[in-house]
């Protein structure tokens, strides 16, 4: 049996939390939230005293939520549930907060605060619920001195994020909101500050003087089927460019903090994004959308919504003005990956010349890895040039357990470490970007096969290197998430 580590060791956990989790009974609650809290109660990384309280819109009890939740783990974790029934004790439920109601937990959640308690609601919910949600919580006085937590997406547009943004400002600090971007909790995405910052053989490459092309590449195998509804009204552009992509390349972009504190780190993010060029769609986007789409139960025969994006994305700062970005997703692509590659610009003199692209990429799936392609000489008696690649996965590194994206970002709003989340400012200069795909220039997807990486048109936004991700021979691959 697995070891069970509830020392609770870590300094930084306040020393009692209370977590309201709003839409409990839904799918991202029990698979994700609700899996990340019963790893962090594995692993000894939750406070000394807990509860979650779970919230939904029928009313059946504290029993039934857990065995629902159960039933989740049994299903979609690969966790051993040799601590579920301590985990459960923990567990409870109550109907959802409304703002003209009184709602039935309240008293024993001002207890919890009185006591000194961290409270913390985390917004499992649709995002057309967060503006009511949060007034309803604010008119039964359950925000003061609590976290929120915020899942993406934060607004649909430039117009629904500014009143959304306005709407949570009147209630909050910007200290005390925490919207999720996944991808900025992953351990490779981390790792890149890290390969940079750390290491001056990247560091002093990591510029436009060196670097030809960034690429930022989460292509995917999975279909849509079983969310049709919601994707047919979002589309990857919205789902994934706006929100993912975006985070991932202003880590790339980054001009270099004093620290990694929060507040430097963040200022740095934020200063990248202000110089995001507004996205040109007629030159620099491809929509696709994957033949038989519109076949699928739940889409409109005559959608035209997008399955596919890529974007060349130019960000005028001195270190990268010139050097695109080009960020690519979609749904049943040949192969599945998350990998962010720089392209390094080949020696324009010397007595060799490399014979093919010379390249960084870290990949930001699971673990991590690292890539480093370069011309080295082939063995053997003539000076033969060759193309070699050296690889490093994240999970050789010794000593050391790696926390999933979501357990992650959870415990990072327990001890209210802002790095890894994205903030107002951010956002506002995403959607002023991204703002030209959402009205007439939109382009019209192009139909591309399943099981393909694409429509062609996409390939002439990359350089002459061409995709460095690409169609293994039996076309497998994962494309989840995570």
């Amino acid at each position: 049996m697995q070891h069970v580590d509830l020392s609770h060791t870590d300094p930084d956990l306040p020393e009692h939390l209370v977590l309201i989790l709003h839409g409990s009974r839904g799918d991202l609650s029990k698979r994700m939230v609700l899996a990340s809290l019963y790893l962090l109660h594995r692993r000894g990384l939750l406070p000394r005293t807990w509860q979650i309280i779970g919230t939904g819109q029928v009313d059946d009890g504290d029993d039934a939520f857990r065995a629902e939740v159960r039933d989740a783990f049994e299903e979609h974790t690969d966790q051993p549930l040799d601590a579920f029934d301590e985990f459960a004790q923990h567990l409870s439920y109550a109907y959802q907060v409304e703002k003209d109601s009184p709602w039935s937990r309240a008293d024993d959640v001002a207890a919890a605060v009185a006591d000194g308690a961290l409270v913390v609601h985390y917004l499992a919910i649709p995002p057309t619920a967060f503006a009511p949600a949060t007034e309803a919580l604010a008119a039964q006085g359950l925000l003061d001195g609590a976290r929120v937590v915020y899942e993406k997406p934060f607004g649909t547009s430039p117009e629904t994020f500014a009143e959304l943004d306005d709407l949570v400002h009147e209630h909050l600090d910007e200290s005390q909101v925490f919207r999720i971007d996944h991808f900025l909790a992953k351990e490779g995405t981390q790792n890149l500050h890290v390969l940079r910052f750390a290491n001056e053989l990247f560091k002093s490459v990591w510029n436009r003087e060196h670097v030809l092309e960034v690429q930022v590449d989460v292509p995917e195998t999975l279909d849509v089927a079983q969310r049709a509804s919601f994707y047919d009204a979002t589309g990857a552009a919205l789902d994934m460019l706006v929100t993912h992509l975006f985070q991932v390349a202003s880590e790339v972009a980054l001009e270099t903090p004093d620290t990694l504190e929060v507040d430097e780190l963040v200022a740095a993010r934020e200063e990248v994004f202000r110089h995001f060029r507004e996205l040109d769609p007629e030159d620099d986007v491809v929509l696709g959308q994957f033949d038989g789409y519109t076949a699928i139960d739940g889409v409109a025969d005559d959608s035209q919504t997008d399955t596919y994006v890529a974007a060349r994305l130019w960000i005028d700062t001195d270190r990268w003005r010139g050097v695109p970005f080009v960020l690519r997703t979609g749904k049943r692509l040949a192969r599945g990956a998350q990998r962010v590659t720089l392209i390094i610009r080949s020696p324009e003199s010397g007595p060799l010349g490399g014979v093919g692209i010379d390249s960084v990429s870290v990949s930001i799936a699971g673990d991590g890895r690292i890539e480093i392609s370069t011309t080295v000489k082939r063995p053997g008696p003539e000076l033969v040039l060759a193309q070699g690649t050296a690889v490093l996965d994240f999970d050789d590194v010794a000593v050391g357990e790696a926390l999933p994206p979501y357990a992650s970002a959870v415990h990072d709003v327990l001890v209210g470490d802002r790095r890894a989340f994205t903030t107002s400012a951010t956002l506002h200069e995403a959607w002023r970007a991204f703002a030209p795909l959402l009205g007439e220039r939109r382009p019209t997807p192009v139909p591309y096969a399943p099981g393909s990486m694409g429509p062609a048109e996409a390939d002439r936004l990359v350089s002459d290197a061409g995709w460095c991700v690409t169609a293994p021979d039996d076309a497998a691959g994962t494309g989840e998430n995570s």
